[in-house]
C-alpha cells in the first residue's frame, strides 16, 4: 500500500485512465518524463548567463550555487528514499499502463521532482520575478505531473519531491549565501571575473 493509503492508489488510478484515454500524449509524456532533466541543465545555464551580465555577486552566487543546490538535495533524498521504500505503482496497481522502464527502486519522494523543485528554487533565488523563473516553475509541475502520468510514481510521491527540492535548495543556499556571495566577489577581482561578470 502507498503512502497515502487507498487514496493515493485511487489518484494514481484517475491519473492512469486519463493516461489510457491520450495515447497521443503517450510520446511527448514520455520523452519529457525521461529526458525533461536535460532541459533543467539548459536553464540553470541561462540563469548563470543572466545574473552573469547583470554583475549582482547575490544573483551570480545563487546561479552557481543552483546546480549544487540541486545534487545536494538529490543527495539527501536518498536517505528519504531508503526509510520510506516505498513501492512503485505497478507493484500496488498490477494493470497498470506504464510508459518508461518498470524501475526497481523505491518511490517516494519522487527524485525527478525533487531536482525539478530545487533548480525551480535555485532559479527563483537568482532570478526572482522574471520571465526564466516562471518557464521553470511551470516546468517543474509539468515534470512532477509527468512522472505520474507516465505510472512512475503516486502523486503524492511527486508533491513531496517538489516539496523536498525546493526546501532543501532554499535551506541551503541560505546556509552559504554569505560564503557564496563574498567568493563570487572575490573570484570578480581576479582574471576568473569572466565566470562572475559579463
Amino acid at each position: 500500500m502507498p503512502i497515502g493509503g487507498a487514496s493515493q492508489e485511487a489518484w494514481f488510478r484517475a491519473v492512469n485512465h486519463l493516461a489510457r484515454a491520450t495515447p497521443w500524449l503517450h510520446g511527448p509524456a514520455r520523452l519529457f518524463a525521461e529526458y525533461g532533466v536535460g532541459l533543467f541543465a539548459v536553464l540553470l545555464l541561462l540563469s548563470w548567463w543572466s545574473a552573469r551580465r547583470d554583475g549582482d555577486p547575490r544573483r551570480v552566487a545563487a546561479a552557481l550555487w543552483a546546480p549544487v543546490g540541486a545534487l545536494v538535495a538529490l543527495g539527501l533524498n536518498q536517505l528519504l528514499v531508503a526509510t520510506f521504500a516505498e513501492p512503485r505503482p505497478f507493484t500496488v496497481v498490477p494493470d497498470a499502463l506504464v510508459l518508461v522502464t518498470r524501475s526497481t527502486d523505491p518511490s517516494f519522494p519522487s527524485d525527478h521532482s525533487v531536482m525539478a523543485g530545487a533548480v525551480a528554487v535555485g532559479i527563483l533565488l537568482a532570478q526572482g520575478r522574471r520571465v526564466l523563473t516562471g518557464v521553470t516553475l511551470g516546468l517543474a509541475v509539468l515534470m512532477a505531473a509527468t512522472r505520474v502520468y507516465v505510472g512512475a510514481h503516486f502523486p503524492l510521491d511527486v508533491l513531496a519531491g517538489l516539496l523536498v527540492g525546493a526546501a532543501i535548495a532554499l535551506a541551503s543556499y541560505r546556509l552559504v549565501r554569505p560564503l557564496a556571495v563574498r567568493l563570487v566577489e572575490a573570484v570578480g577581482r581576479t582574471p576568473g571575473r569572466v565566470l562572475v561578470r559579463g
